[in-house]
């Protein structure tokens, strides 16, 4: 059966129309547009996402501080999780130390004393001072830029830019003395910030196999489309790629394969304008990990923001057309 939605007149627009070489107007073929977005990159740039990777990790195993610690590289965000676009690609890596880690504050009843755990001796500063200098060691410090929370990687011919982000393994304990493991950094301002990278992962292929891979098509579509509304000035086209694949992650499966793809871009829009037209409705939708809600104080968007691109969206690819 076919998911069709339909969105409120007052977010309704004419068509969106393109010139053609012979300076011809004619209205835009935005499914054709949809499917060439949802393409992911080809070899070509998906071979210099993988060289990024490839030289972050080099550089880690070339350090002698850091030889004698335990520390995995990570790969995340959206290249990890299939939901880069075209010309828009750069990669994060986490560069993980295992020989530290952060924990929320003990269930009542757990202590430090009764989980065999120990003050650290090693700490996040002194780590990511350690892969900065591994990074510059390596590649030079033209190539390396140290931000807030992560270490910028410059682009070249053979890699495309590289987010290094140092994390420190992070436990959340239960009562029962298990924990759910993520990651943790600590920005250079003192602010903390906790990531669960591989339930993202893992989540994120769930719903794309249970959407027929329409998911991923539909995240790669609008991130596309935020691209071209920011480079035409709409200023709420301009949000996170993270916050797009998140908002489309919490759309019900039933709003996918209705048929062409812009339907179900057309769908997955008018869903994310419903509930956020609400801010009552801003506790129920989490990121795409499961574990953080989407929308709270902690959060660098807002649901207002979120709706606001909905709306945009919906009136620069002409939407109300194709519901």
């Amino acid at each position: 059966m076919e998911a069709r939605l339909h969105l409120p007149a007052e977010i309704c627009t004419g068509w969106f129309l393109v010139t053609t070489d012979m300076g011809v107007q004619m209205a835009r073929d935005w499914n054709e547009q949809f499917k060439t977005w949802a393409r992911p990159p080809g070899k070509t740039e998906e071979d210099r996402c993988s060289n990024a990777v490839s030289v972050v990790r080099n550089a880690i195993n070339a350090s002698s501080k850091l030889k004698s610690r335990g520390v995995d590289i990570l790969v995340q965000g959206s290249y990890q999780n299939n939901t880069n676009v075209r010309q828009d690609s750069d990669v994060d890596v986490g560069v993980v130390c295992t020989d530290t880690f952060f924990l929320n504050p003990l269930p009542d009843g757990l202590t430090k004393e009764k989980l065999g755990l120990v003050d650290a001796t090693y700490h996040f500063p002194e780590f990511k001072n350690d892969v900065e200098e591994a990074l510059v060691s390596y590649f030079g410090a033209g190539a390396v830029k140290r931000g807030d929370k992560a270490i910028d990687l410059h682009e070249t011919t053979y890699h495309v830019e590289a987010d290094v982000t140092p994390f420190f393994e992070y436990r959340h304990y239960v009562p029962t003395g298990r924990y759910l493991e993520g990651v943790e950094l600590q920005s250079d301002k003192g602010v903390r910030l906790i990531n669960w990278p591989e339930q993202h992962h893992s989540n994120g292929v769930e719903k794309n196999n249970a959407t027929g891979t329409r998911y991923k098509s539909v995240v790669r579509s609008l991130k596309a489309l935020s691209n071209e509304m920011v480079a035409n000035g709409v200023v709420a086209g301009d949000i996170p790629g993270f916050f797009i694949e998140c908002l489309v992650w919490n759309v019900p499966n039933n709003m996918f394969q209705s048929g062409e793809l812009v339907e179900d871009v057309t769908n997955c829009v008018a869903v994310i304008y419903g509930h956020t037209k609400a801010p009552e409705t801003d506790d129920n939708w989490f990121e795409v990990n499961d574990l953080k809600f989407l929308f709270g104080p902690e959060q660098k968007w807002t649901i207002e923001q979120a709706n606001a691109f909905a709306i945009a969206a919906w009136g620069y690819a002409d939407m109300g057309k194709q519901s």
